[in-house]
């Protein structure tokens, strides 16, 4: 094809969608021609390495169909920050933060969590992971550094244990994993933040919180005090949880905290000997939930012995089986959490750039 012009190339891609964003991709890509040649370089604000080949061969698919038949793309990442509730300190090493909640116990939070940020490391960021379940830390056990504690830095700061090469901080390393946390609730906000900002994070594209169940101390200190940019919902199928569930998801939007969606887990069960699956909790409760609610409906994830023993031993379904089908769910909710975020407001430099000539 002759007389390529950058106009031509745009009008024939504004007919890619990016399946995550759900917008056309000509915002995010930049084209150079030379003679025959064309160079599209795209450019993704969230973490999707698995989306990379699938989104690169549908845009040389389609210029190949209009005859254009030398062109290469490019695809890279750049995470930025967006915006969280007004009057909170931000944190500088730390870009964006999601909360995960449920409003009751024993619906797979922490399991979610862990999950969630394994999986958006895999896709390509950098995470860090904050225990804030004072009463009932789990993370250390499950990222399978239960044992170690942290040092102190020159600053007086704590650092953060790796896990997995994810960057956390919980209570549990701190107090032995049988000692019980007999603390008032001003004690537990208090930790809270110090783990919070008392931690030397380094380089963090999102924060995952753990929170602890319900609709209490942890959770009004989170929307007064924690620059949080968006929260997800953990439920089951089943209508208590359901209540429960709603209930948290009403006090982020009392406390202007974004929702990014809704994840339900124990959706199947799968029996272990002879894979048969069975709705033992109800069918479509959180998908329901989602569609009333107006949110979006991230996924959903079986109940299957291998993800509950996995992080028993340290090694969540992400890491130990990475290109199973519980991990690749597991990441298309990634996918779809850190687009959902690319829809909000970016942080912007409050002060304008001045160059001295």
């Amino acid at each position: 094809m002759t007389n390529l012009t950058n106009k031509k190339i745009k009008r024939i891609l504004s007919k890619i969608v990016d399946i995550y964003t759900e917008q056309n991709i000509i915002s995010s890509n930049n084209i150079n021609i030379d003679g025959d040649k064309v160079q599209i370089n795209i450019e993704l604000n969230y973490p999707a390495n698995s989306y990379h080949t699938t989104l690169s061969n549908a845009i040389t698919d389609t210029l190949t169909k209009n005859g254009i038949n030398n062109a290469s793309v490019d695809i890279k990442t750049k995470i930025v920050k967006y915006t969280t509730q007004k009057g909170v300190d931000t944190l500088p090493e730390v870009k964006n933060i999601i909360a995960v909640a449920s409003g009751k116990g024993g619906v797979g939070k922490s399991t979610t969590a862990v999950n969630l940020a394994l999986a958006l490391q895999a896709e390509g960021a950098k995470v860090a992971i904050l225990d804030a379940d004072i009463y009932g830390p789990s993370q250390p056990r499950m990222l399978g550094v239960s044992k170690i504690k942290p040092e102190s830095s020159t600053e007086g700061k704590l650092l953060p244990i790796l896990g997995h090469g994810i960057q956390s901080m919980s209570i549990g390393y701190l107090v032995k994993e049988d000692n019980p946390m007999i603390w008032r609730g001003p004690m537990i906000t208090q930790a809270l933040e110090q783990m919070l900002r008392d931690t030397l994070w380094r380089g963090i594209d999102y924060m995952i919180i753990d929170l602890p169940p319900g609709t209490g101390d942890t959770q009004l200190t989170l929307s007064q005090k924690i620059p949080v940019s968006g929260s997800i919902i953990v439920t089951t199928p089943q209508d208590i949880a359901l209540i429960d569930a709603k209930k948290g998801l009403k006090m982020f939007e009392k406390v202007n905290i974004p929702i990014l969606g809704i994840v339900e887990n124990m959706s199947l069960h799968i029996c272990s000997k002879c894979g048969y699956e069975e709705a033992i909790f109800g069918t479509g409760g959180g998908k329901a939930m989602a569609i009333d609610e107006g949110i979006e409906f991230l996924g959903a994830l079986p109940l299957k012995m291998d993800i509950q023993t996995d992080v028993d031993e340290g090694t969540p379904t992400v890491t130990k089986n990475p290109e199973g089908k519980i991990a690749k769910i597991y990441k298309e909710i990634a996918k779809k959490v850190s687009a959902k975020l690319t829809q909000q407001s970016r942080v912007t430099n409050a002060f304008p750039s001045i160059t001295i000539e």
